[in-house]
């Protein structure tokens, strides 16, 4: 079957689903396969339970009309996003990065919601199957779409932008993540800059933030682009959109100066200084596509962390800071340095292994551990990646379920916790 025939067939049919358990009526189930399964073998349960049809590519089972049969369901799904994609004439914004691309993203889609209808990805959903279900299901009406985009390995993020064809782009910034799939930090650079790569053969635009290292680098000479930065006096005289960090103690504030000179200020509910660059570059799409101040300043000012990022839970006469979803050096890096620029005298850090470093792993844990002793912090470590540093001084868990059983047994009083590692070690957990 065709992509044009198939599309016929989604419209009128444009709920995608690839899991049994969520099959919703009338919908097309996409029988994708991994490494230990197979979703073939589940066609005709999909049908039965609902589904109006199901794509497969397995010729063995192909035996009646509601079985659609492909040569490659996962490349079909993909090419199938593509050609919805293309019935839009619509600004699709492209987003991804080390750090801060989910945040940002929410900021993003959250002061664009304020004035237009979009369509944004929902939770992680970045990957070659999350983007293309996250095209499909974008609505008629849609006016701006924010796609995020993932990737660990080189070629990941030039493939989902044949897919995703972004108009618009932003790296939110490059840092020492995925190691083990890049290879180096040089590898990073170039699979990030292929978002660059991608807006500059197609004549299209890139936000690109001068306060991020490389970024400039990495955009070179002939990519259309509008830039942004951090500044202490805003000023309209240059063509740069400038803002200003007022207060982080502990919640970002920031300021900047309307088209009339009159300065606009916004108090948010994020913690930690690393946000602020992702409250700026959500100002500034705001800015750039015409949004009026006070419905950015509303949006910012609503929006509240989830999903374990830069939360603030109290316990007791604790709190926490909850930054779990996911670490590498960069992030770590961030989170200790605002950690320790906060007042509170009584302040622990909770450090989780970060993951997927390879043979980097063993120097990355122990820059970390030397920048908080410099910083003066007191640190806990958790995961097996830090305890084999043994380090002097410093508390030292096998697991978060091992660190949990001990915390809760004692009695800590005004503490500051920060709570930073990556999402398989899971310290999201201490607090439940």
């Amino acid at each position: 079957m065709t992509i044009t025939a198939l599309y016929n067939i989604f419209l009128d049919h444009p709920v995608v689903c690839t899991d049994t358990r969520k099959i919703e009526d009338g919908c097309l189930f996409f029988a994708l396969k991994g490494a230990n399964f197979d979703g073939n073998k589940f066609a005709q349960q999909a049908i039965e339970e609902g589904a109006a049809y199901a794509i497969i590519d397995d010729k063995t089972i192909a035996k009646q009309e509601r079985l659609i049969l492909v040569e490659d369901v996962l490349t079909t799904l993909q090419a199938l996003a593509n050609y919805h994609r293309k019935q839009f004439e619509i600004p699709v914004i492209g987003i991804t990065g080390t750090n801060g691309k989910t945040t940002t993203k929410e900021l993003i889609s959250t002061v664009l919601a304020s004035n237009y209808t979009i369509h944004f990805t929902k939770g992680n959903f970045n990957n070659h199957i999350g983007v293309p279900l996250t095209l499909l299901s974008m609505p008629a009406n849609t006016e701006v779409a924010v796609i995020e985009m993932g990737a660990n390995h080189v070629g990941e993020i030039d493939f989902l932008c044949r897919i995703v064809e972004p108009t618009h782009g932003l790296i939110t910034n490059v840092g020492e993540a995925h190691l083990e799939g890049f290879g180096s930090f040089e590898g990073v650079k170039k699979a990030k800059g292929e978002l660059y790569r991608y807006l500059e053969e197609n004549k299209k635009l890139a936000f690109i933030n001068k306060n991020e290292a490389h970024l400039q680098e990495m955009a070179g000479t002939n990519l259309y682009r509008v830039l942004y930065t951090k500044s202490a006096e805003p000023n309209l005289k240059v063509p740069i959109f400038e803002t200003k960090l007022v207060a982080a103690n502990p919640f970002i504030e920031v300021a900047y100066l309307s088209k009339e000179g009159v300065t606009q200020s916004i108090k948010s509910q994020l913690i930690g200084l690393y946000n602020f660059n992702n409250i700026m570059t959500a100002i500034t799409l705001g800015r750039y596509f015409k949004v009026p101040y006070e419905k950015i300043k509303q949006a910012i000012e609503n929006y509240t962390p989830t999903n374990n990022r830069s939360q603030i839970v109290e316990k007791r006469t604790n709190k926490f800071l909850l930054d779990a979803y996911n670490a590498n050096v960069t992030s770590m890096t961030k989170a200790l340095e605002s950690f320790a620029s906060y007042d509170d005298e009584n302040k622990i850090a909770i450090l989780g292994d970060m993951l997927e470093l390879g043979v980097y792993s063993k120097d990355a844990h122990a820059k970390i551990i030397e920048l908080a002793q410099n910083l003066g912090i007191e640190i806990w470590t958790v995961g097996k990646e830090f305890s084999q540093l043994k380090a002097k001084g410093i508390k030292q868990f096998a697991n978060t379920e091992v660190l949990k059983e001990w915390f809760w047994q004692q009695s800590f009083e005004d503490t500051f916790f920060l709570l930073k590692g990556s999402r398989g070690i899971g310290l999201e957990r201490l607090l439940k």
